[in-house]
This record gives structure tokens, sequence and C-alpha cells, in this order.
């Protein structure tokens, strides 16, 4: 049964409004007339005016712009334009995100945005060392583990990794974890589900796009105090990569040049002393591992190890791995 195009009229005139107004450029009375009738809908000014009233009072921010002619146009909008671009970047960047996909979602956050301002959005951003994903799999597994979550269940899932010719190698035997699902956490460019392993009485990380064949068992999940008392905030202040161990008191001696980059990783409120002209004490807690070494190499001798001396024997020999892989 054809509907009365009549009855559309307030979603068309909301809806021209929306994608051809902002606060620079409105429609005038005789404008919003005519678009109503290339939609096959006749208007009469009183009546349109009755409808910006009405849109008004269902909260659309349609204002009158003092101009001659009078133009209208909806001002106030959920996301300001310099919002809209910092999304758009946001999902161009995200290395999880296939490109398919990162398109779909730009498109979406461009219906946000008025019709001048689209083509504004419509732009390719080139992230230096980023390379899309080829697995969309993500999506579905961050809903079962939100749904575990919410629901305070044990999830079930198999955990692969590559080896040297990209063919995937199923974890733990290919036998299914069970674990206790605590927080997700989105750290450089990927999803990574912090659990609570039973067994080890600890909190392994695993990236989001490597769990395979995720369930929601009936089990539910374990609860107790050190996974009521879980602090993601202080994990990541340790963990370099989502590598994570026992956390390791640890004094830094750093340089100027180096400064900036332990502040940017620990925060301005590191704590340091002034170590002798040009050099800086930093102590913060750390968990030795493999991306913690790698972060620390890249400055050479500008920020070394100075306690505990097992750690700096730690890192001496994991350096010296290196060394001797090239001999």
């Amino acid at each position: 049964m054809p509907v009365n195009r009549q009855k559309l009229k307030l979603l068309y005139l909301m809806r021209t409004l929306l994608e051809d107004t902002d606060a620079e450029r409105g429609l005038t009375m005789p404008q919003l007339v005519e678009r109503l009738e290339e939609l096959g809908v006749s208007a009469e000014r009183k009546s349109v005016y009755r409808d910006l009233e009405a849109l008004r009072e269902f909260g659309l921010d349609v204002r009158t712009l003092s101009r001659q002619p009078v133009e209208y146009a909806v001002v106030g909008r959920e996301f300001a334009f310099p919002e809209l671009l910092l999304l758009v970047d946001a999902v161009q960047s995200s290395r999880f995100l296939t490109q398919r996909k990162s398109d779909a979602l730009v498109r979406s956050v461009k219906r946000l945005a008025p019709a001048r301002q689209r083509k504004l959005l419509d732009k390719r951003l080139h992230v230096e060392g980023r390379i899309k994903t080829q697995n969309e799999s993500v999506f579905a597994n961050v809903d079962r583990i939100q749904e575990a979550m919410a629901r305070r269940r044990k999830i079930s899932f198999l955990y692969f990794k590559y080896d040297a010719a990209k063919r995937r190698v199923m974890q733990h035997g290919g036998a299914r974890y069970v674990e206790t699902p605590v927080r997700l956490v989105y750290r450089d460019g990927y999803y990574y589900l912090v659990a609570y392993n039973e067994k080890h009485d600890g909190f392994p990380s695993y990236r989001v796009d490597r769990m395979d064949k995720i369930e929601v068992t009936d089990e539910p999940a374990r609860r107790n105090a050190r996974v009521a008392g879980f602090d993601v905030e202080e994990m990541a202040s340790r963990a370099f990569g989502m590598y994570d161990g026992e956390p390791v008191r640890a004094t830094l001696l750093a340089t100027d040049e180096a400064m900036g980059a332990v502040i940017d990783r620990f925060g301005e409120d590191v704590e340091s002393l002034p170590a002798g002209e040009g050099f800086a004490r930093v102590y913060v807690a750390v968990a030795a591992s493999p991306a913690f070494f790698g972060w620390l190499a890249q400055f050479g001798d500008r920020l070394r190890i100075e306690k505990p001396k097992s750690l700096a024997r730690e890192y001496r020999d994991y350096l010296r791995g290196i060394l001797e892989a090239y001999e």
C-alpha cells in the first residue's frame, strides 16, 4: 500500500535541514518549499513554519539566520566538524580494521555531517608503519567477549600465532582455553583481552584478532579479590606491548634527550630526581620483557638501567643474544 507522501513532509524537511544546512549556510523559505516539492510533497509557507517549530520542540537546533532573505539552518549537532575529523582519522589509522570495514565506518561518520562538509571528510590518512589486518572476526570476537562479561560467564576459545611460513599455529596444543574475561584493552592499534587464569592465578592477555571460535560458556566467571581489585591502568603503566609479568621496581638513568620519551611512556607524574648536569634518575615499575628491552634499546646510552643489577644483567644478556645472532 503506497504511503501518503504528505505524511512524510516533516521527515523530509528534517533530512533536508540536516543534510543541506549548517552554521554558515541555510536555506530560505522558498528553497525549503522547492525542496519539498521536488520530493513530491506540496507545502505552503505557513505549514512549513509550523513544521520548523515542531522540529524545534522535538529538540532539533533549527535557527533563523538573520540574512536577506532570511535563512533557516540546523546549527547545533551531536558532533562538531573538528570532532568528526578526529573520528575519521582514528578510524582510518586503526590497525585492527580491515580497509573495507574502515571505509564503511568512515561513510557512517560522514552521514553525521552536512553534505557540504562531507567532501572535507573524504580523505585517505596515511599512518607510517600501519598495515591493515585482514581479519574482520575481531568485531564478532569483541561482541562475544562483552556478552560474556555482561553475563559474568567464562569464555572458551582457540588461540593461534603465525610461523615463519605465515601459517596459523594453534597454541596450547590446539586445546581450547577456558578463562574468565576481565577487561578489553585497546593498545598499539589492537584489541587485547585481559583474562584471569585460575591455574596460574595470573592475568594473561590475548590479541583479540588471534582468538578463534570464541564461545560464551555456562560456567560462571571466577570472582575473587584479585579479579575484583584488578587495575588495568596500573598494568598498562608497567606492561610494554601487553607483555605483562611480575613488576620490578627499577631506577633508570636518563639524559635530557630521553626524558621526553620517558614522560610520554610513564606520564608527567613519573617520579624522578636530578642526577648531575643533564641527567635524571627515574623510578618506575616495569615488567621485564622483550617489548620493554626493545623500547629501551632505541635510546642507546641515553637511557639505561641503573638498578636493580639483576634487571640490568637480563637486559645485557638480551642485547648480547641479538649480537650473537649477527656473528
